[in-house]
């Protein structure tokens, strides 16, 4: 496997880990807010960056171990 498409996994996942801190930090941040529209909008994107980041890291995480377990178990045959 070319060493460029592992570089673009792990960046991919860093990316998807800073979204998902990022989702965090909004999400706790909603909390002070005083008006209950903002908050709700907040609360949601906040949510929806979550699902997106944390769908698109698990996704890049099981595509890495199928490759490394696929080419694990080529070369020990």
């Amino acid at each position: 496997m070319k060493y460029r498409w592992w570089f673009f996994q792990i960046i991919m996942t860093l990316v998807s880990v800073f979204f998902l801190i990022f989702g965090l930090d909004l999400l706790i941040s909603a909390y002070s807010l005083n008006n209950p529209f903002n908050f709700i909008m907040t609360f949601f994107a906040a949510s929806f960056i979550i699902l997106i980041s944390l769908t698109l890291m698990i996704s890049f995480l099981i595509k890495m171990v199928r490759v490394y377990r696929h080419i694990k178990n080529n070369t020990n045959e």
